[in-house]
């Protein structure tokens, strides 16, 4: 199965021509009253979920730009269409 992501600005490319940024997260914490482990935390876990997760990809080998799509981690396939609530 072959991955392609769409690109902003280019449209539809191989994603051979991207880098996988993460899978989006929440806002940074607020450092006052933060611990080790909050921190550690945030920047380290992920929820690496089955199924349709945002994610950030940075496209290298074209524009240059960093964006999100939403990913089928269980198909490898783009998802289109509303977010779910």
């Amino acid at each position: 199965m072959s991955l392609t992501i769409t690109c902003p600005i280019c449209g539809q490319r191989n994603g051979y021509e991207f880098r996988f940024g993460g899978e989006e997260r929440g806002p940074r914490p607020d450092e006052e009253d933060l611990t080790h482990e909050q921190w550690c935390d945030y920047v380290h876990m992920r929820t690496n979920i089955g199924g349709i997760q945002r994610e950030w990809w940075y496209h290298r080998d074209g524009c240059g730009s960093w964006f999100t799509i939403r990913r089928d981690t269980l198909t490898n396939l783009e998802v289109e269409g509303p977010e779910e609530t």
